[in-house]
């Protein structure tokens, strides 16, 4: 890991939010392509998906997620659980940050996909007796749309398209289907 990545890692600890931003943001774009430095802070990344700081949580989540092509030892399919609790985090801020994060997983490979797509599709199938249900189906929703916007593969859309249809509201089955 070079210094630069070093110093936005530091900086995420700082007293100041604006370089605690710009840092996370810093690390965000550096993860948007393969990095060969994801083992030298992965094993931390997991230890603080439980940290009593829900914003270190959902970081760790976010920051995870983003690494996850860049895995050739697969860790995720081990590591993924850990990531999704914090999907279903008691701050709904931290869950939300983490579920619309997730999709990314399945860039990794066709195994870290297939296992994305079954949890959210389970959790859009599950999550109704949860607070804020509506604006959860909507990010998994928006999580299907941005994969297959990246992969291009319909058969992700027309899962997201059966699920749409399971909605009973329209009100929230119009609302989710503008996302495609």
């Amino acid at each position: 890991m070079d210094s630069t990545i070093q110093t936005y890692f530091a900086n995420l600890q700082s007293d100041d939010k604006n370089l605690q931003y710009e840092a996370f943001n810093n690390i965000i774009d550096a993860t948007k392509v393969e990095v060969d430095w994801a083992y030298e802070i992965w094993g931390q990344l997991v230890d603080d998906l439980t940290h009593p700081n829900n914003h270190q949580r959902a970081r760790a989540a976010q920051f995870l997620c983003s690494l996850a092509i860049s895995d050739p030892e697969k860790r995720m399919l081990h590591d993924f659980a850990a990531v999704w609790e914090v999907t279903k985090d008691e701050k709904f801020v931290t869950a939300r940050h983490s579920l619309q994060s997730i999709w990314k997983i399945g860039l990794a490979g066709t195994e870290q996909k297939e296992m994305v797509i079954k949890d959210l599709v389970n959790r859009f199938n599950n999550c109704t007796s949860e607070k804020n249900y509506t604006l959860i189906r909507f990010d998994i929703i928006k999580s299907l749309s941005n994969l297959y916007d990246v992969l291009n593969e319909e058969e992700i859309k027309n899962i997201a398209l059966d699920l749409i249809e399971k909605e009973e509201d329209k009100k929230y089955r119009k609302k989710y289907s503008s996302v495609f």
